[in-house]
């Protein structure tokens, strides 16, 4: 787009690295420290690993990695300590999102630590195209400056269909606000005419030390959270318990 320029006299910051429309990419053995905006950005790809890399990072939007609209991924063995998202999985945003209308699917998340950031992993808010089969598994989260654990976060003016996650087998020691949200009121928030669909979410043996919330669930009447399910769960010290409106 003729707006997005980079460079002196312009406040665009830059992606750091950034596979555009590539198949069978490898990301393994990096650190990645203090890059302007999100870090590993992989957009419209496929078959792709991340693996044994470390993201220390603490400004603006300094996402760790976010996988955007991608099909086949592996992240794995990775540590990230963030100004934003640990991991921020995505596939389009609004009008943009519609039109290429590709999903996120089939990635999977495990044997990670997750440190400052404000969600271990985060799926949205750009999620117009749709996200689907996601698992995480054995990571490790804590930080007093870790917002959540696992965050989904989305609008009726971005829509799209979230489905099929598992976040299970994950350790948290503390994170400030919730575990587990899923909130649909996340910016602009509804009166928009694109519903958000969140569905099929299940969370397995996850335990966590300390936290604001255990759950944080925030639908909307007409369009509610369907389908979560919440097994084997350990949430010590949440100091507001859960709040739950609009879950079917």
């Amino acid at each position: 787009m003729k707006d997005r320029v980079f460079g002196d006299g312009h406040y665009l910051r830059p992606n750091f690295v950034q596979p555009y429309r590539c198949t069978n990419v490898l990301i393994e053995g990096v650190k990645v420290i203090n890059s302007p905006m999100w870090e590993l950005n992989p957009v419209l790809c496929r078959n792709i690993t991340v693996r044994n890399v470390h993201i220390d990072t603490h400004g603006p939007n300094n996402d760790g990695c976010d996988p955007d609209s991608c099909a086949d991924m592996l992240i794995e063995k990775c540590t990230f300590s963030t100004g934003d998202d640990c991991i921020a999985i995505k596939s389009g945003r609004n009008a943009d999102g519609r039109r290429i209308n590709v999903p996120t699917s089939n990635l999977l998340i495990r044997d990670c630590e997750m440190q400052d950031g404000h969600g271990g992993v985060s799926i949205g808010s750009e999620a117009s195209g749709g996200i689907n089969n996601v698992i995480v598994e054995n990571c490790r989260m804590s930080s007093p400056h870790l917002q959540r654990a696992l965050r989904i976060k989305t609008n009726s003016y971005r829509g799209g269909t979230i489905e099929n996650i598992t976040f299970r087998n994950v350790q948290v020691g503390e994170v400030a606000e919730a575990v587990i949200e899923i909130d649909f009121f996340y910016e602009e928030g509804e009166g928009g005419p694109f519903q958000p669909i969140v569905r099929n979410v299940v969370v397995s043996d996850v335990t966590s030390k300390r936290s604001k919330y255990g759950l944080y669930l925030h639908g909307y009447k007409d369009d509610p959270i369907r389908g979560l399910t919440v097994t084997n769960c350990h949430f010590e010290n949440a100091s507001k318990g859960d709040f739950k409106e609009n879950v079917a």
